[in-house]
């Protein structure tokens, strides 16, 4: 199954159900299992919002399900300077409009590529990524969630143009 990332920004992602432990008053039961083929278990999903815990990890997951060949994310100084500017102005934005600041990069798959290398390093990437955004264009850092949130709607910007 693979992770759906929905409009707001939220991930389902599946999740393995855990097995049940079997007890003594089961024992009589287990010979009967024996002979009786289990059904298997099938996979549940789970709704992931941008800050919690997995988050990040899903929308690197999610990205990469967008395009299995893509080779690992190579970060460069023009993109990564890029991809500073492009979050700060989707951040700050009154209507927090993804698709004009998308079209106006000069280097798209740069900026994008710089995004999915912040991805992958997690929250801590992330965190450090807001700060240095905070330091290049001003203002506080970014929460880690909004920053990530950020991303996942430009990477989806990006796979959609």
């Amino acid at each position: 199954m693979d992770i759906v990332r929905n409009e707001d920004g939220t991930l389902v992602v599946p999740v393995q159900p855990e097995r049940s432990q079997a007890t003594d008053d089961d024992a009589d039961a287990s010979s009967e299992e024996a002979e009786t083929p289990r059904q298997p278990t099938q996979p549940t999903t789970r709704i992931l919002h941008p800050g919690e815990g997995g988050y990040d990890a899903a929308l690197a997951e999610w990205d990469l399900q967008q395009n299995p060949d893509r080779p690992p994310a190579v970060s460069t100084a023009s993109g990564r300077q890029e991809a500073m500017a492009l979050v700060h102005a989707v951040a700050n934005s009154p209507d927090h409009t993804v698709a004009p600041a998308v079209a106006s990069l000069s280097d798209p798959n740069a900026s994008g590529e710089a995004l999915r290398h912040v991805l992958v390093g997690g929250v801590p990437s992330v965190e450090a990524f807001a700060a240095e955004v905070a330091e290049a264009e001003g203002g506080d850092p970014l929460p880690a969630h909004k920053a990530t949130k950020i991303i996942g709607e430009v990477l989806s910007e990006l796979d959609s143009s």
